[in-house]
């Protein structure tokens, strides 16, 4: 991958945010991964993103299906973008989340898989954490219990995206922190929905995922000559 970037997200409603923060002017593949219940075809966000011109592709990864390109397994979706001269991929779960209310029994895990492939094959992944204000469930509220396992399967090294001035917990670890503060502005059309809440209730969800989307596009400016 030789340093691509590669956002690595626990959930599908992380996408439209990440890629309104990776911006205009790149070439980006999402890379759908196992986790979620319903096929690439059906998501809304990968239509308005392409519409956008935020998106190139949609590549469906494993057992996800439907997708402009289906490749095997996470590895050979990023080898592929790669080779295609994608600039960045978000990796993230398809629409309805499977889970079993439970640490390990989740499709969130699915950025743990993401992370170790990009690391394997020299790429940058970069975590997208899930954090919540309003989410009524305890293990849901501030940043979820799903990305810290996921960040505890992770085998090599990562980066954090978080989004500065919003407090993280004491045991996120260390972070790249950057400015998330114009993600309404970036998203300005986009549907935005996390468990069927909008970005006015939930303001700190977009603006994580977000900030994953700028630690990324950095990523890529990095790399370029």
């Amino acid at each position: 991958l030789e340093g691509m970037p590669v956002v690595c997200c626990s959930l599908h409603s992380q996408l439209a945010p990440v890629c309104a923060g990776l911006g205009e002017g790149l070439r980006v593949a999402y890379v759908q991964v196992a986790g979620g219940a319903l096929p690439v075809s059906l998501s809304d966000a990968v239509r308005e993103l392409k519409g956008r011109g935020l998106l190139g592709v949609a590549v469906a990864a494993g057992a996800c299906f439907d997708g402009d390109v289906d490749c095997v397994n996470v590895a050979s979706a990023l080898a592929w973008a790669k080779a295609k001269g994608y600039d960045a991929a978000v990796c993230a779960i398809g629409p309805g989340v499977v889970g079993t209310a439970s640490r390990l029994g989740h499709g969130g895990l699915a950025v743990a898989e993401a992370a170790n492939a990009a690391n394997a094959l020299g790429g940058l992944p970069v975590v997208a954490v899930r954090v919540s204000d309003a989410d009524e469930r305890e293990r849901h509220r501030g940043v979820s219990h799903h990305t810290r396992t996921a960040i505890e399967l992770c085998l090599g090294e990562i980066v954090i995206a978080w989004p500065a001035g919003l407090d993280p917990p004491d045991w996120l670890g260390v972070r790249q922190e950057v400015d998330a503060s114009g993600w309404q502005d970036a998203c300005e059309g986009l549907t935005l929905n996390h468990m069927g809440r909008g970005p006015e209730v939930d303001p700190s969800f977009f603006a994580a995922a977000y900030a994953a989307g700028l630690v990324a596009r950095r990523g890529v400016s990095f790399r370029r000559p």
